[in-house]
Parts: structure tokens; C-alpha cells; sequence
């Protein structure tokens, strides 16, 4: 059964080339159990609100089955919350999502798929080094992307929460899908 490897929110702000000066890429773990709101998760914060966060961004999604291809691919490790996710899933394929589909996260927590996520030169220069060149398309074309997902239902999660697949629209196009469209 799929499961919540950790849930992550900003350790700290780093200084970026960006429009913006700042960075909140650098996301790590929390202990215990952590609260999702309708906005996110608690402690969280998103520096770029015109690109990150809102209700239909509040949530960033990645796999540990993608972290580990990528951890292969640039030869270190990508502990949780390096992507910059919030959530760090196993046992569930996120690029195949479908729009619309809807998961319980624990007890409580109800999130609904809404979009890819959209590799940016922030995420390329937080990657670093020789790397960082062409990293946006070389993420892009792998597609090993995550989703964002809005928060329908409030609540509190930890590590180790299984993760259920409520609904998926059988209509709706897959993350990945929706990106190459």
C-alpha cells in the first residue's frame, strides 16, 4: 500500500539569482504529526506566491521511486524534501495521477490532484554544479515531474500514514499527460 515517507516544509531561506532575491526550495522533514490546511503544511512557506502555493498549489508531491532514478542519475543522495516537495510518497506512481483524482492521506487528510509541477531555473540552480546545466529540460523530458494538489480536507498526518486512492476520473488526463500537452 502506498505510504507518506516524510512530510517537509522550508528548514530555510537561501538567497537566488531570481526575480524574487530569495528561495524556499530547501524543504526537510518535520516530526510527529503535522497539520494540512486548506493553504498547505503548517510551517510551510512559498517565497514566489505567483508560481508556488495558493489552494490549487498547496501541496507538492514527489515519489520516492523518482528520487531514487535521480539520486542514480546525479550520484548522491536526495533525502526528502530536496525537490522541494512536501510530501515524499511511496508505492504510488504521481506522474500517472489523473486530474481530478482524489487521495486520503491517514485518518483525515483529503487531497485532490490538480496540475504538474513545472520545473523553473530556481530549481535548476538549486541543483548546482555541472548539473544544473540543462536541468529544467533534462527534468522535464524525464518526466518524473510530481503534482500539486489542492487540500479538501483539513487534518493531521506522519510518516508512515497510508495513502489511499479515493477517486480517479478515468477521463482526466495523467500529470504526466497534461504536461506534454
Amino acid at each position: 500500500m502506498p505510504y507518506l515517507v516524510a512530510i517537509c516544509a522550508v528548514h530555510s531561506l537561501h538567497p537566488d539569482a531570481g526575480s524574487v532575491g530569495v528561495t524556499a526550495i530547501d524543504k526537510r522533514p518535520l516530526e510527529g504529526p503535522v497539520r494540512i490546511g486548506r493553504l498547505g503544511v503548517r510551517a510551510d512557506v512559498q517565497v514566489s506566491r505567483e508560481h508556488h502555493g495558493g489552494p490549487d498549489k498547496a501541496v507538492y508531491a514527489y515519489a520516492q521511486e523518482d528520487a531514487a532514478f535521480w539520486e542514480g542519475e546525479l550520484g548522491r543522495e536526495l533525502p526528502s524534501g530536496w525537490f522541494g516537495e512536501n510530501l515524499r510518497v511511496d508505492g504510488l506512481d504521481v506522474n500517472a495521477a489523473r486530474i481530478g483524482e482524489i487521495w486520503r492521506i491517514g485518518d483525515t487528510v483529503e487531497v485532490e490532484v490538480t496540475m504538474p509541477r513545472t520545473p523553473c531555473a530556481t530549481f535548476a540552480r538549486w541543483v548546482g554544479g555541472s548539473a544544473a546545466r540543462g536541468w529544467v529540460k533534462r527534468f522535464s523530458d524525464e518526466g518524473r515531474l510530481g503534482a500539486y494538489l489542492r487540500v479538501r480536507r483539513a487534518g493531521e498526518v506522519r510518516a508512515g500514514d497510508a495513502i489511499e486512492v479515493l477517486s480517479s476520473p478515468q477521463d482526466a488526463p495523467t500529470i504526466l499527460e497534461m504536461y506534454r500537452s
